[in-house]
């Protein structure tokens, strides 16, 4: 049976990923504003800053074989391979995404360090050796359905000792204790961006303790990362970004109309920006 969730995912950013790239550059996430979420710095600056201050925060120590699950086009696993000289492994389900990534791993000279290929992340237990020092999980945990098994996953490819370091949005509370209202607007969310529904921080929590990871903590960076969508917004509706909207169709005209869900949703504190890691 063909997974459907995966084919909408893949067809999202094939046609999304070109114009994100125009206007915002090869770090598809967030961008790190600090405590006050002020922003200070350029919005591409803010992102290459989340990526220093998450590795701050889990307390990473050099290591030699990644994992980056749901990479997009590989911003975060060039920058970890030149950071680290590691052997960094990318996964995405989109080819276009891909395909850029080999662009820019030649463009930096990073070919032989990073690979990026298309693979549901899903499956990396059928094909990496669980030899892993360090599971980089960046805004992509929202789009798996079986959270607990992903987790599970994570723990099986590290090495005794490996570290994962995920970040993913998630809901303040169980969907049992959210109102009509905020389950409406989650599902305008869940439907134009293509994500299964998202669970607390604490439930990944519970999870990685029942797998097996020590040293677990979580924090929420939700207002650091406040600006950001706001940013977005104001660059998606650039006459620049407006046309290639235009071309890019109804799945990228949907994406750029969520922004202002995902907008009120931050506001309105239901969801959340949230960090996680944990030793195995």
């Amino acid at each position: 049976m063909p997974n459907t969730l995966n084919a909408d995912i893949k067809n999202f950013y094939d046609v999304s990923t070109p114009l994100w790239l125009d206007v915002w550059g090869e770090h598809m996430h967030h961008g790190w504003y600090g405590t006050e979420g002020k922003p200070a710095v350029s919005h591409r600056e803010a992102q290459v800053e989340l990526v220093e201050r998450l590795l701050e925060w889990g307390e990473v120590q050099r290591p030699q074989r990644i994992i980056d699950a749901g990479c997009g086009v590989g911003g975060s696993a060039r920058y970890l391979a030149h950071k680290y000289g590691a052997n960094v492994t990318g996964v995405t389900l989109s080819s276009v995404q891909a395909e850029r990534a080999a662009h820019y791993n030649r463009r930096a000279n990073l070919q032989d360090k990073v690979e990026i290929r298309v693979q549901d992340m899903m499956t990396l237990g059928d094909t990496e050796q669980p030899n892993k020092d360090l599971i980089w999980s960046l805004e992509s945990a929202e789009h798996i359905a079986d959270k607990s098994g992903l987790v599970q996953m994570f723990y099986d490819l590290l090495q005794p000792g490996g570290k994962l370091l995920m970040v993913t949005w998630c809901v303040r509370a169980p969907q049992s204790e959210l109102t009509d209202d905020e389950q409406k607007l989650l599902q305008k969310i869940y439907k134009n961006y293509h994500l299964p529904p998202m669970i607390p921080m604490s439930e990944y929590a519970e999870f990685a303790q029942q797998t097996g990871f020590k040293n677990i903590k979580t924090e929420d960076w939700t207002d650091e990362v406040a600006p950001f969508w706001k940013a977005v917004i104001k660059s998606a509706f650039s006459w620049k970004s407006v046309t290639g909207l235009l071309k890019a169709g109804a799945p990228a005209l949907k994406g750029a109309w969520t922004m202002r869900y995902m907008t009120e949703g931050y506001k309105r504190g239901l969801l959340k920006f949230a960090l996680l890691q944990g030793e195995k």
